[in-house]
């Protein structure tokens, strides 16, 4: 079992586990805020491995002009019976088929959690590719260099390895995109609303 096939076997149970995240975290809120003051009204923003789609709908709730990509076609079939007015694809956020120079953001909210720190450059590169100059970036993940391997997730069989970046590497490899880091948040976990790792938050500007 990969990836793909780990996030459709668990879209449902993520769904029903995860879709309300928000409501508990207020800095999480407190950056798409920020972001979405980055972005509204600059152009159409890309919640890069979406998932159920609740940090979509959280966006567009802030006036952000917003579609999801996630690879996992059960997950994209759940956000979009979950928030059928917005728009969601399946695609993978390594090949995006948006055009160069046409988005104002992309959001990769603990979206890079399966990319190895070879793998990070590449990624940042086509997020880059198709930010406007000026664009946004907001990239989240868990701090450390762990890797923790599950077989079940919310009681659905899966098979994920789910890795820890430091802040530090993250960095250097979006400058090699040409992506620029304008600020960067730590947090400590909530305590019984997520995984007990310690969190980080960077917004990059497109150079």
């Amino acid at each position: 079992m990969d990836v793909r096939e780990s996030y459709d076997s668990a879209a449902a149970a993520y769904a029903e586990h995860l879709s309300d995240e928000l409501a508990r975290k207020p800095l999480d809120r407190h950056l798409l805020n920020r972001f979405a003051e980055g972005t509204r009204g600059r152009g159409p923003v890309a919640d890069l491995g979406c998932g159920p789609g609740h940090v979509a709908r959280y966006l567009s709730q802030q006036g952000v002009t917003v579609f999801g990509i996630d690879f996992s076609e059960n997950m994209v079939a759940m956000a979009q019976s979950l928030h059928p007015d917005l728009d969601f694809r399946v695609e993978d956020m390594r090949r995006l088929s948006a055009s160069d120079a046409s988005l104002a953001g992309v959001l990769l909210f603990y979206s890079i959690v399966h990319f190895d720190l070879t793998e990070l450059p590449s990624v940042f590169r086509e997020a880059r590719r198709v930010l406007v100059r000026g664009g946004l970036a907001l990239v989240s993940f868990h701090m450390g260099e762990e890797i923790v391997h599950r077989d079940e997730l919310f009681g659905a069989q899966v098979s994920l390895d789910f890795r820890c970046h430091t802040p530090e590497k993250v960095v250097e490899a979006l400058r090699s995109a040409n992506l620029a880091v304008i600020e960067q948040v730590y947090r400590e976990p909530y305590d019984g609303a997520e995984y007990p790792s310690r969190r980080c938050y960077l917004l990059a500007q497109a150079a």
